[in-house]
């Protein structure tokens, strides 16, 4: 059968796109979720790798041209409704995902939100070089350094559910904890009274150091706050959570959904 015969069975969308599925061949797991036009589709089948098509780029993108990381194709299925591909593939260097990970699939839903369950096999920047000028290169770095931080919040939450059980001299935060609640809330108004005062002068002098001054008191209020969340044993998860759910309202809607 030819190209034209298969590929007319095809039901590709009105951009003339189909979502594909990349799964590996042996364990089952699905490893990420691309598009593939008629070409990409068309060119997998015939190279056995494969090839899917960047809507960010706007062009066809073999997987793996940039970080080496391609994929083997052993079998290529399509859906009862013809309008979604499954690959069986086998993915060379064992890493599917931009962020350096075996799958794009990485994080769980947990009671306190998405938790992140696969470890990094490999940092972004050794696989794409650190100064890559692509535009969907840059996307995923920026994408990576968002996750990492939000790593970092998810961390300090964590070791806050640590300190309080521990020894008050062992830590800072474990001290914090010893004398109780209304010295926390003491800890949080003085940073945020500092942070105040620095966004102050840094509005009247906008140099280095006083830029660097507000960042640090900012970094002393978001900590103390997340040391109080610990003392209710709330998870910061939570805050970001509400944050994300946030993105899709204005401010005016937020505030006055929260005045009813």
């Amino acid at each position: 059968m030819n190209n034209a015969q298969w590929l007319d069975e095809v039901k590709f969308n009105e951009q003339g796109l189909i979502p594909a599925i990349a799964q590996h061949h042996q364990s089952g797991r699905v490893l990420m979720v691309a598009w593939m036009n008629r070409e990409a589709l068309a060119l997998t089948a015939e190279k056995n790798q494969a090839v899917y098509f960047s809507r960010s780029r706007n062009k066809l993108w073999h997987k793996g041209e940039e970080s080496g990381h391609f994929q083997t194709v052993h079998e290529i299925r399509l859906d009862c409704d013809a309008d979604v591909i499954v690959l069986q593939i086998e993915q060379h260097g064992g890493i599917a995902c931009h962020t350096g990970r075996e799958s794009c699939f990485y994080r769980k839903l947990t009671p306190n939100g998405w938790e992140i369950v696969d470890a990094q096999l490999k940092d972004p920047s050794a696989i794409y070089g650190e100064k890559s000028t692509n535009p969907h290169t840059l996307a995923m770095e920026a994408s990576t350094a968002q996750s990492e931080q939000v790593e970092v919040l998810s961390y300090l939450g964590q070791m806050m559910a640590e300190r309080k059980q521990a020894d008050p001299d062992s830590s800072y935060v474990a001290k914090l904890y010893h004398k109780g609640l209304n010295k926390i809330l003491e800890k949080v108004g003085e940073e945020s009274f500092e942070a105040v005062l620095a966004a102050k002068d840094f509005d009247q002098d906008a140099s280095a150091d006083h830029k660097n001054d507000l960042i640090y008191e900012v970094a002393d209020l978001w900590f103390h706050t997340i040391v109080m969340l610990g003392y209710f044993d709330l998870d910061v998860q939570l805050v970001l959570n509400e944050l994300a759910r946030r993105q899709g309202l204005s401010g005016l809607v937020e505030k006055a959904n929260r005045q009813h």
